[in-house]
């Protein structure tokens, strides 16, 4: 039984975000009554193919492994009669990615990669709720008269992900070995990701260091928490971030990965008290900070509409050629609706 759905999504960075939280039956097994007293991670492995004890783990980390219909931990040991579920936030679906005429930024392109600048509000891959429209049905559509690029073809394609609405750049592999050494590079926390962010708050510093785990939240799995460093909850994550613009009840921050995690730049932020403005999901969409008067109520409601979505926007990318091995950089210009934001709130503190 193939199990490949199992490369769930806590393993890359700024995912797209679920529109609901049901879990799905992927596989059931029923524990026969003879079965000895034996790990989950382990009985799983012993039932399905092309996974691995890792990606199990993970899976049951996401509280994506029931016994019983209760979430387990990889630890839990299957009795006789048990009744073991793989369970995912996504329904089996067979998707062909088909080719659609959708508007591509392409920054950058030769034989073995695409870099493109993804506008807010576009998925990058197709999933529950959002099987047509993505980046991914646009690039089959740019590619489509090139046979030797299939973009059904996991061998090639996406290399990491952005949330549809985050804006910014991404790296496409066209080749193999493009996304062979890309990967690496993304492993192996060589690339260079540049983020900036408007966030709730000042700060007393011009920059700090935010080191904690990150997990799904367990009172809102829908959602991304920080843990300790050292505790076996989560994956580590670090985010570096530097001061660029004080409006006294807001921050413009640029923020550089040294991981990369699901939601790691709005976790950790939302973590030491900054959520990224208007991030209805970690609590930005709220008037967090400033005055309690109804002319500032009004200013922050115009700001929310202006930019309806976390103020982030992944603005610089940089990697190693796989080919030629030569440094490429890119940056992305601010997007209009930030832009416009950030000079409401310049705006606001020149009264």
């Amino acid at each position: 039984m193939n199990v490949d759905e199992l490369d769930i999504r806590v393993e890359e960075e700024e995912l797209e975000d679920d529109e609901t939280s049901q879990l799905y039956e992927h596989h059931r097994f029923v524990a026969d009554r003879n079965q000895k007293f034996l790990r989950v991670d382990k009985f799983l492995l012993d039932h399905l193919s092309n996974t691995s004890r890792n990606r199990v783990q993970k899976a049951a980390d996401a509280g994506f492994i029931m016994a019983n219909g209760r979430p387990v931990k990889r630890s839990y040991k299957v009795k006789p009669d048990d009744v073991i579920q793989v369970m995912l936030d996504r329904p089996h679906y067979e998707n062909k990615i088909s080719p659609e005429d959708i508007p591509l930024d392409i920054v950058y392109e030769d034989d073995d990669l695409i870099v493109v600048n993804k506008p807010a509000g576009l998925v990058v891959h197709p999933g529950f709720g959002n099987w047509n429209g993505t980046l991914l049905n646009a690039l089959a559509w740019h590619l489509k008269d090139m046979p030797q690029y299939d973009i059904n073809d996991p061998e090639i394609g996406l290399v990491h992900r952005i949330d549809k609405d985050t804006s910014g750049l991404l790296v496409i592999a066209k080749a193999a070995s493009a996304k062979t050494s890309l990967g690496l590079q993304f492993f192996n926390k060589t690339t260079k990701r540049e983020y900036n962010a408007l966030v709730w708050g000042n700060f007393t510093e011009d920059e700090g260091r935010i080191e904690g785990n990150i997990a799904r939240d367990p009172k809102d799995r829908m959602r991304m928490a920080v843990f300790p460093p050292d505790s076996e909850i989560g994956k580590c994550a670090v985010t570096h971030y530097y001061i660029l613009e004080r409006f006294g009840y807001t921050t413009l921050v640029k923020c550089v990965l040294e991981t990369g995690r699901t939601h790691q730049i709005r976790a950790h932020m939302r973590h030491i008290g900054h959520p990224l403005f208007c991030d209805e999901r970690y609590g930005g969409d709220e008037v967090l900070k400033g005055q309690p008067t109804a002319k500032y109520r009004q200013f922050i409601d115009n700001c929310f509409r202006l930019c309806p979505r976390q103020v982030l926007h992944a603005k610089t990318l940089g990697f190693v050629h796989p080919r030629t091995g030569k440094e490429m950089m890119f940056d992305s210009p601010l997007p209009d609706d930030i832009a416009t934001l950030l000079e409401k709130w310049r705006g606001y503190v020149r009264m």
